[in-house]
């Protein structure tokens, strides 16, 4: 495929989908930490979501690169509008911002069955990971994204 071919093909996802997540590995395996934490936390809200793994497709993995001019991985697109990555996304979530932006766009989750944005006295915690060398599973380190009492 040429590059504009998979440029096309990558703008397809992203507009043909809801809520999309290019991440290492997927969504019920994830190879990297910070698509881990992405994915733990769509998944936590109840957000149905898309997941491509860049990992299968270099062309995809410099892609996708290309065509938010952003230059990590995972990255998180709500219906067409590119979010942001692993960062960002916590710190929205943190922050209750995801949930008013999925609420916005028309996006269904669980965090709308519960006053507030989470349940009282609920603690984030989050590991920040190495992604390094993610083609030898051995190297890539796993994290999490807990929601407790």
């Amino acid at each position: 495929m040429s590059e504009q071919d998979i440029q096309d093909w990558i703008g397809k996802q992203v507009t043909g989908n809801d809520v999309v997540l290019f991440m290492k590995g997927t969504k019920q395996m994830p190879q990297c930490g910070f698509s881990m934490q992405v994915a733990q936390i769509l998944n936590h809200l109840g957000v149905d979501f898309k997941d491509i793994n860049v990992l299968e497709n270099m062309s995809v993995r410099d892609g996708i690169k290309a065509y938010s001019n952003w230059p990590t991985i995972p990255q998180l697109y709500v219906k067409g509008e590119f979010i942001g990555g692993c960062d960002i996304v916590r710190e929205m979530f943190q922050a209750g911002e995801l949930q008013e932006l999925l609420a916005a766009k028309g996006i269904a989750g669980k965090w709308q069955e519960v006053p507030g944005q989470m349940p009282d006295g609920a603690v984030i915690i989050a590991a920040i990971t190495s992604c390094t060398n993610t083609s030898n599973p051995r190297n890539v380190i796993a994290a999490g994204l807990l929601a407790r009492n």
